[in-house]
């Protein structure tokens, strides 16, 4: 898989650009601020319909622009397929596939995958849980894009369960004041009932949210799970040897239930489950519902005291050590950095190698087949590693399908990645000749 053509009009300071891309190596070239980042967020929001910059897509549009358009061909095999997205202000994006338009834009999920390495990553190992959280996700949406739909729906009966728990929150509180206050008549019969109508309801939304909340733990164990070797063989290799990374899955549901998390809920962190028959067993759906439920009968006083889910996969977090601790407050930069490739790098050979043996999950129900190697993006990611790890990187991702990179500098990009090189400047992207 590689992408072939990319067209923007309109999206961040781009107002039309033309790009022919190769397979093999692309080095983008230019000094700061003159669009090199921006081109490569433009594939990656074709992949993954986000920004790996910011979270809204109002930015994504030139300024003084009313929508922004980004149009790609992407060449898998002998077929080749143009996707195009607007991204409009103020209304609803849409999407068209080989000139027709999609019914919406998360259909064009799938059409292109790509592994973005940035400095933004380092967040994964520094930062608070919702990076890591949303690094799984994205994972779990390249490798099914019908993963998308699940998660909004989640995000929707969470939305709409926090909206109730405020309401029984807010009734709770009128009642504490109406009794405190000596001069006012008591509550009339029908208050109690007025003040149980939000939790009467709450019941159908904690059915609800459950049943979405365990198919994606399940998702996301399956995934950590996936993981483990990769991110332990990738940090090593990155790393010359340098500690041991191990990956693990903290669930929410374990804390409220006072288990031992995370070693209840998956494998051992870093063991590899194919090689340790000792290794837990993933738990199921059923058994990850059932549990979800009983947690939130166990915080539901804390719940509508405080108006927020308290609950759940969006409170998950997945837990990195290094040498037994963990790499947040413990990792040197250069360790944090190097954990944060392995992560990357995982997810690359993951997408590329597909179900591995002794996993079975409906993140392996959709087979790629040949040609579905994702594109490697590395935006400015040379210029943050010293030298050895520089070179090391360099060789891991030498032999990929498609490598698109930028650098200020043409002495970013190591020697070893020879291939096509673009010069960025001032609005324009030209390719320079041998």
């Amino acid at each position: 898989m590689y992408v072939s053509h990319l067209s923007l009009v309109d999206f961040r300071s781009y107002e039309s650009v033309d790009v022919e891309l190769v397979p093999g190596v692309n080095a983008l070239v230019g000094q700061n601020g003159q669009g090199k980042t921006n081109l490569v967020e433009a594939i990656g929001y074709v992949a993954t319909l986000a920004s790996h910059r910011v979270a809204g897509d109002a930015a994504l549009v030139r300024a003084g622009a009313t929508r922004a358009v980004v149009r790609t061909r992407v060449v898998r095999g002998d077929r080749a397929s143009t996707v195009e997205l607007e991204i409009a202000s103020g209304r609803a994006n849409r999407a068209r596939i080989n000139r027709s338009p999609a019914k919406r834009p998360r259909d064009v999920l799938g059409i292109v995958r790509t592994v973005l390495f940035a400095p933004e990553d380092l967040a994964l190992v520094k930062g608070d849980p919702d990076g890591r959280r949303r690094f799984l996700d994205q994972l779990a949406v390249l490798l099914v894009p019908r993963v998308a739909a699940l998660l909004a729906d989640y995000d929707r009966v969470l939305r709409q369960r926090g909206a109730l728990l405020k309401s029984a929150t807010a009734l709770r509180g009128r009642g504490r004041g109406s009794r405190r206050a000596a001069v006012e008549p008591p509550p009339d019969d029908d208050a109690p009932e007025q003040a149980a109508s939000p939790l009467a309801t709450l019941e159908v939304w904690d059915a609800r949210l459950a049943s979405l909340g365990a198919e994606i733990t399940a998702l996301r164990l399956q995934l950590v799970a996936a993981l483990m070797p990769y991110v332990a063989e990738a940090y090593e290799q990155v790393s010359a040897g340098q500690g041991e990374a191990r990956i693990a899955y903290r669930s929410s549901v374990d804390e409220v239930l006072d288990e031992d998390a995370p070693s209840s809920a998956t494998p051992t962190a870093g063991t590899d489950p194919q090689d340790d028959a000792d290794a837990p067993a993933l738990p199921d759906v059923a058994t990850l519902e059932k549990r979800m439920l009983d947690a939130m009968r166990v915080v539901r006083a804390k719940e509508i005291e405080r108006g927020v889910n308290l609950v759940g996969p969006h409170r998950d977090d997945v837990v990195l050590t290094l040498g037994g601790l963990p790499a947040k407050g413990y990792a040197s930069h250069g360790e944090s950095w190097s954990f944060a490739l392995a992560l990357r790098l995982a997810s690359y050979r993951l997408l590329k190698d597909g179900a591995p043996a002794g996993l079975d999950s409906l993140l392996w129900a959709d087979q790629w087949g040949p040609d579905g190697e994702p594109i490697l993006v590395l935006d400015d990611v040379f210029a943050e590693l010293d030298v050895r790890r520089r070179e090391r990187l360099a060789e891991l991702v030498a032999g990929a399908g498609q490598v698109i990179i930028t650098a200020a500098v043409p002495d970013d990009v190591p020697a070893l990645l020879e291939g096509a090189r673009f010069s960025v400047h001032d609005g324009t992207v030209s390719r320079v000749e041998d």
